[in-house]
């Protein structure tokens, strides 16, 4: 049975996409996994590259890979409720005591890469804000990729990044909050 022509791609699409795909997975897997859990990343990760597919690259709009990461940040919004959540919990599994032995699994497990205090401080910001530290940090993206992954000025991000430090600091006792991400 043929392929009807509107769901057959032209084969230099395949290859191209097969290059992007190949090349950027794994990163923004990786990006996905310190965002929000191991459990999502696998089909937010496919669904960035579906959204990808779907939507084709526009060279004008700049490199691919922060057109990725600007696809899975946007993706990324879609879960936010569960990543604040998520950086609630952290913030409160590091306050509470240790009591049973499940208790100090999980709070192992639930740190992870942050400390429950700077889980809380990220929970703290304003989504847009959150998003350029992230993108920044755990994505280790420009400050013109994070630009392009937003669609928003390069000044937007200085400040936003600016004003999300800031807070940072403020919420961890003036300890500087890019060194605890990257911990």
């Amino acid at each position: 049975m043929a392929v009807p022509p509107d769901l057959a791609d032209p084969p230099d699409l395949r290859v191209d996409f097969e290059q992007i795909f190949n090349a950027h997975f794994t990163e923004i897997h990786r990006y996905i996994v310190r965002r929000l859990s191991d459990d999502v990343a696998d089909d937010l990760a496919a669904e960035v590259f579906l959204a990808a597919y779907r939507g084709g690259y526009d060279a004008s709009r700049g490199g691919v890979r922060p057109w990725l990461y600007g696809i899975a940040t946007h993706l990324i919004a879609r879960h936010r409720r569960t990543e604040i959540r998520r950086w609630k919990a952290l913030s409160r599994t590091a306050e509470r005591a240790e009591h049973s032995p499940e208790d100090a699994v999980l709070s192992r497990v639930a740190a992870d890469q942050l400390t429950g205090k700077l889980a809380g401080a990220l929970a703290g910001l304003n989504r847009r804000d959150r998003d350029v530290v992230l993108l920044s940090v755990l994505g280790d993206l420009s400050h013109a990729e994070v630009a392009a992954a937003l669609g928003i000025p390069a000044g937007t991000v200085a400040s936003r990044l600016n004003r999300a430090r800031k807070q940072l600091r403020k919420a961890l006792g003036d300890v500087n909050p890019l060194e605890e991400i990257h911990g």
